[in-house]
């Protein structure tokens, strides 16, 4: 399976996915290491883009997955995939700068307050 870059994607902003996420949906966050250990949404999962097509098939298809990554490039190609691959998701579009910008939460790992990288 390969990822690939594909436009019309499902989007949603920061307050419509927080609201998707306060009805079970769950966060994957799709940036690289450093990226998620700066800061990332406190709930959600981490997946590198480059590993999801591996981790694909422990990933639950009853459940709405919401992509993310620093700005929205990255996680829609992941929702292009997982929709092409059976899955509900949605990319958070303007991803994570757009969800701190929001003034929803960006933690470390360790609880603290995080940042963007």
């Amino acid at each position: 399976m390969s990822i690939r870059p594909t436009e019309g994607v499902p989007g949603a902003g920061p307050a419509e996915v927080h609201g998707l996420i306060g009805q079970g949906a769950i966060v994957v966050d799709v940036r690289e290491q450093f990226e998620w250990d700066a800061g990332h949404a406190p709930m959600a999962r981490h997946i590198p883009l480059g590993s999801l097509a591996d981790a694909v098939d422990g990933l639950p298809k009853d459940k709405h997955l919401v992509l993310v990554c620093r700005s929205g490039g990255r996680s829609a190609r992941a929702t292009a995939f997982l929709v092409e691959s059976g899955f509900q998701a949605t990319n958070l579009d303007g991803g994570m700068k757009a969800w701190a910008e929001a003034g929803l939460p960006v933690e470390s790992d360790d609880g603290t307050p995080g940042v963007i990288a």
